[in-house]
């Protein structure tokens, strides 16, 4: 039954009229988490402490006293701290450390009454887009087991998809909650950057990371979003504009909009050729329908991928030197002096992607690189980001493929890293401008996997862009 939910509202109105209880809702999903074990979803899930705060939940709604999330079963991605609980961001070297604090991100859906049910397999400190890189073991595609999931936040993405949670928070850096979510058929929204406290979340690359929704409609995106928002005195990145009632400002879309899409996305030889026409039938839709779609140049796409990694690697290289063997998490047993604790604590504890990331981010900072590498991407960072702000003055939104192909063959990350470093290829625009952005999923191609398409907008204006994506979701339905 807790697959046929799309929103919450609907899952509140069972609760109110008596069709169901928050402790069968609970029930029902850690059934699906049973029956998708295989999968690899979650890392742990929170079986007798779910069922216990579902009981509680359901007196507060018989009270009266329930939060806007009651009823609400959410998954949290595995770099996000929970007071208590294990949180390992699928990393040996962080294998069952135990949080002694709750990020703000699982304190305000707290607040609110959510249950979270469990904590999701990702790719190691988020790093990779295949959620391969897990120290326990790859997540698969639900729509094809063969195929990976997308990454990193691939483990969040597939609860929701299989009806192991309703929703869940996974975490964005270059695109590690818009392409899961374009891979398995789901809606995942970044927020602008400083939108939400990166507080508790584990730091993969810190001017990158945020967190955000995947849910199964933008309605419930909305939701979350307005409850995770807003000011904290803990992350000093945070934005303290005022948090829009986001899921009461949902509305139809009134008036013709101005769309660009990027004519070198168009021209790109990587580009899946159904992904391409999933592209060309909504730009045609949107102008008969219409809107003013058009093509605008983005001279910097091939510059993307590379400014996006040598600036995220060098961030990590500094982030990651906290896990030493020394004052938390694994340490080696073959250590015999501090040296060798630090060298084979971290040699053991890492696995092979996170250790690339280090070892090429400490290369570009280093002494007589800095300035051909780091200051240099960071030079052309300003650039895309001037250029994306240009871009969105004229337009209201931006529109693309969330990914240049639908979900790949699990195993082919092993063969080429580089190849899957370019499926960031349209993702990474939004998050080196700092901008919001948001996957739709459109259609199914010819083989059953889901296509999902990619919005983006002006820095804060998550408002209007929630309103279009409801808006292009219905688009080709109506």
């Amino acid at each position: 039954m807790v697959n046929t939910y799309t929103t919450l509202t609907a899952i509140q109105q069972d609760l109110r009229e008596g069709r169901t209880t928050v402790k069968e809702l609970v029930n029902g999903y850690l059934a699906n988490i049973a029956r998708y074990q295989h999968l690899n979803a979650f890392n742990e899930v929170f079986t007798e402490e779910a069922i216990q705060r579902a009981a509680d939940v359901d007196a507060r709604i018989s009270s009266g006293e329930a939060g806007r999330l009651a009823g609400l079963v959410i998954s949290i991605k595995d770099n996000i701290c929970y007071k208590g609980h294990q949180v390992t961001a699928s990393s040996h070297i962080l294998e069952n450390f135990t949080s002694v604090f709750s990020s703000t991100v699982v304190e305000r859906l707290l607040e609110q009454d959510a249950i979270i049910i469990g904590r999701c397999n990702c790719d190691e400190f988020a790093m990779g887009g295949a959620n391969e890189n897990s120290y326990f073991g790859p997540v698969k595609n639900m729509a094809d087991e063969t195929r990976a999931p997308g990454g990193s936040s691939g483990g969040s993405a597939v609860s929701v998809q299989a009806g192991m949670a309703h929703a869940s928070i996974g975490t964005d850096t270059g695109g590690s909650i818009r392409q899961p979510a374009s891979f398995c058929g789901v809606v995942g929204l970044k927020p602008t950057y400083g939108r939400v406290s990166r507080h508790g979340i584990i730091a993969y690359a810190s001017s990158f990371d945020q967190a955000g929704p995947i849910t199964r409609s933008v309605e419930d995106a909305a939701l979350l979003l307005e409850v995770i928002a807003g000011a904290d005195g803990y992350d000093s990145t945070q934005s303290r504009r005022p948090v829009p009632s986001y899921s009461i400002e949902l509305a139809p879309v009134t008036g013709k909009k101005k769309i660009a899409y990027l004519r070198e996305v168009m021209d790109s030889e990587g580009l899946d050729p159904q992904v391409k026409a999933c592209l060309v039938d909504h730009i045609e839709a949107l102008k008969a329908d219409g809107h003013t779609v058009e093509p605008v140049s983005f001279e910097y796409l091939d510059h993307v991928v590379p400014t996006y990694y040598i600036l995220t690697m060098a961030e990590a290289s500094s982030n990651l030197a906290r896990y030493d063997g020394v004052h938390y998490g694994y340490r080696s047993p073959n250590a015999t002096d501090l040296t060798t604790t630090y060298k084979r604590s971290r040699s053991e504890g890492f696995g092979t992607e996170v250790k690339r990331r280090i070892m090429l981010g400490t290369f570009v900072l280093s002494a007589g690189y800095y300035d051909a590498y780091y200051a240099k991407a960071q030079k052309v960072r300003r650039l895309i980001q001037q250029r994306t702000n240009a871009i969105l003055e004229e337009y209201d939104m931006i529109l693309t493929p969330t990914a240049p192909e639908p979900a790949f063959k699990i195993g082919r990350q092993d063969i080429d890293p580089i190849v899957t470093y370019l499926e960031d290829i349209f993702t990474v625009q939004a998050s080196l401008a700092g901008v919001p952005a948001i996957s739709v999923p459109v259609q199914n191609n010819s083989a059953g996997l889901p296509l999902g398409l990619q919005l983006c907008t002006k820095a804060f204006n998550e408002v209007e862009l929630l309103n279009f994506a409801t808006y292009l979701l219905g688009l080709r339905k109506s």
